[in-house]
């Protein structure tokens, strides 16, 4: 492994990294502008043109509010909860191809950290360890409250990985691979996946909202039943953490959904472009094709949170237990039999 590689990949990992946390802030002030329109508001507005520089003024204040820490005997703990919510929010984005290729001084640079076999169990395995975040911060807290939203948490999020995992069997039946960057290869020229799993990709999204805690899922953070949820007793920087990581965790699982169902970097024509306007051109439309599918989807997680209501606690395991999972067991039996119908 040559010195040029390392350097090329940390450099890359530097760059997702980067990006994933502008993602994640400016976020946050889509979410306030959105919001603002649906409920006819002005939205923020003061800090910058439009408001631009109000992430950047709400991550200051964040840094120089007073730290307070409850009286609890697992301060160790206290810190820890952030910090796994954090970590397992940015780790996810390591196996992401967000393009193909670009030639660059006579280097062929992937535009993926790495390339793995199993890049969705991967992916799977990182975010099972997320929940730890919101259980430790909750349980550390010594706080009821903090404890009953991270009760909450915990059970909603194994409720719906069970849902998304089952989602992901009949996917996997049809593309015979657990890389995100076949998987994306296989639906280049418009033959994307969600054409031929509608089911599992509306049982996918539907977790996906459950495994980021945003409305109508957000029962770990009721305020009429449990104050701010598990979060209730952190301040300063640690909120700040959890707060990014639940919106990392919306550009990540934005970004899943459409390579998964929606082609990835994929778009119409892309042929086309890398043989009449080169390599570096072509997929380089890849990248802002990507990119436009994912924040349309953080646009949708935006404007449901706006729209519908939060589910009660039983409505919410009743729509997991006794609906999802038995819809992605019928999705898996019926894309068994068309595949040995049509193969």
């Amino acid at each position: 492994m040559d010195s040029a590689f390392i350097i090329e990949k940390s450099v890359f990992i530097v760059a997702v990294f980067a990006i994933t946390m502008l993602m994640a802030m400016y976020s946050t002030w889509a979410e306030r502008k959105v919001a603002a329109y649906l409920q006819d508001r002005v939205g923020p507005n003061r800090a910058g043109w439009g408001g631009l520089l109000q992430p950047l003024a709400d991550g200051m204040k964040l840094f120089a509010k007073e730290e307070f820490e409850p009286n609890t005997p697992n301060k160790f703990l206290f810190f820890v909860g952030p910090a796994i919510a954090m970590s397992t929010a940015l780790m996810t984005s390591a196996v992401i191809p967000w393009g193909d290729k670009l030639e660059i001084f006579g280097r062929t640079v992937v535009l993926q950290a790495t390339d793995i076999d199993v890049s969705l169990l991967y992916i799977f395995g990182v975010v099972s360890v997320g929940v730890y975040g919101i259980m430790i911060g909750g349980w550390a807290s010594n706080n009821k409250y903090s404890l009953m939203s991270a009760i909450r948490a915990g059970s909603q999020m194994v409720s719906y990985e069970i849902a998304m995992g089952l989602s992901m069997i009949a996917l996997l039946m049809m593309t015979g691979t657990l890389s995100l960057k076949e998987i994306s290869m296989q639906q280049a020229g418009m033959n994307w996946n969600v054409f031929y799993q509608p089911v599992g990709f509306l049982i996918f999204l539907i977790c996906a909202f459950a495994e980021t805690n945003r409305t109508p899922f957000d029962l770990a953070e009721c305020e009429s039943e449990l104050i701010g949820g598990y979060h209730t007793e952190y301040s300063s920087m640690k909120m700040g953490f959890y707060l990014f990581a639940e919106y990392a965790n919306m550009f990540i699982s934005s970004t899943i959904l459409a390579v998964l169902y929606f082609g990835g970097y994929n778009y119409p024509g892309m042929s086309w472009a890398i043989e009449n306007w080169g390599v570096n051109i072509g997929n380089i439309i890849g990248i802002f094709a990507l990119f436009a599918k994912l924040c349309f989807f953080i646009f949708f997680f935006m404007w449901i949170r706006w729209t519908i209501p939060r589910f009660r606690y039983d409505q919410l395991m009743h729509l997991g237990w006794k609906i999802l999972i038995p819809l992605s067991i019928v999705n898996i039996i019926i894309t068994g039999i068309c595949i040995l119908a049509f193969n």
